[in-house]
């Protein structure tokens, strides 16, 4: 199995960025996790890392980790639970019922197989990793296997676009922004989700959050990422808001600082948490948690942020 690089591998070339909402070039350290600088833009409050190795802004990293994490028994199983994607099946059917679909960052599909089940969809979906590709074709899923700034153009015909959990991954995520600007059709709807910068967790706990971590390169807040979509113009903002809240992380990482939580433990927890939605037992709970998060996200202090785009 291939070893995956870390962060702070001095083998590796780096990128140096700009900051990739305004493209301010002022920033101030803030935090300092695995050897790695986080950094505030002066100009627009986003925090980012600067200086970004070579593995990650080409999607080596993620290619290297497939075997360990992409396509470990409890990664696949977390995946695949019907209770997995629920709120991103919801919150998409409201904004198009039905309709061609591209999901970036598609992983092994779990997204979109269960997209099928739920409303009328042709789907599709890319990812830089070649092996989970492999896997989600072997459950039916449409794979593109070009890198998605590489797809074609000449028809843009997209009813929507789909960035789960990517922009943050990304060196360049307003070049994805862009691009996905110019496959989809006019009046489509592209969805973002990322980690939210100002989210209750990180609020209350900062760098020991587990999801404050070297493959996360950008931290937006609301008004950091609406400025990058103003930057690449060509979309209009139609909903801006914030979901998931998992409690039991804010607890365990308040009580342990760790640099990086290991790929095998980040895979259990999805899992059990998958299982904590279906229990029976957990029901006395859930009324009370689904109360907290709804004021979470009305404030925009949920664990992520989603920005729902129209194109003008």
């Amino acid at each position: 199995m291939k070893q995956s690089k870390s962060m702070n591998d001095t083998n590796q070339g780096t990128l140096h960025r700009a900051c990739p909402s305004c493209l301010g070039t002022k920033l101030e350290v803030i935090w300092r996790k695995s050897d790695v600088d986080f950094a505030v833009c002066q100009r627009c409050g986003m925090v980012y890392i600067p200086e970004v190795l070579e593995s990650y802004a080409t999607g080596q990293f993620y290619e290297d980790r497939t075997e360990s994490f992409y396509l470990s028994d409890d990664k696949l199983k977390s995946d695949y639970d019907p209770v997995r994607f629920q709120r991103e099946w919801a919150l998409l059917r409201q904004w198009v019922p039905s309709g061609k679909v591209l999901d970036v960052g598609c992983s092994t599909g779990g997204f979109l197989k269960g997209l099928h089940e739920v409303g009328d969809y042709e789907t599709m979906g890319c990812d830089v990793s070649q092996g989970a590709l492999n896997q989600a074709q072997k459950i039916g899923v449409t794979v593109l296997r070009a890198p998605f700034l590489s797809l074609p153009v000449n028809e843009a015909n997209y009813d929507a676009i789909t960035f789960w959990a990517v922009l943050e991954h990304l060196a360049d995520p307003a070049a994805f922004l862009a691009k996905a600007g110019s496959m989809i059709s006019s009046g489509g709807i592209c969805i973002l989700l990322v980690p939210n910068l100002h989210s209750l967790a990180i609020r209350s706990i900062g760098p020991r959050y587990r999801y404050i971590m070297t493959e996360h390169l950008n931290y937006f807040s609301a008004a950091a990422l609406g400025q990058m979509v103003a930057r690449v113009g060509g979309w209009k903002i139609e909903r801006i808001t914030s979901m998931h809240f998992n409690p039991v992380v804010i607890i365990q990482d308040a009580l342990k600082f760790r640099e990086e939580v290991p790929d095998a433990e980040r895979a259990k927890l999805l899992k059990r948490t998958n299982r904590w939605k279906r229990s029976g037992l957990m029901r006395p709970l859930k009324a009370a948690y689904r109360n907290v998060e709804s004021v979470l996200s009305r404030m925009l202090a949920a664990d992520n942020l989603v920005m729902v785009l129209r194109k003008n």
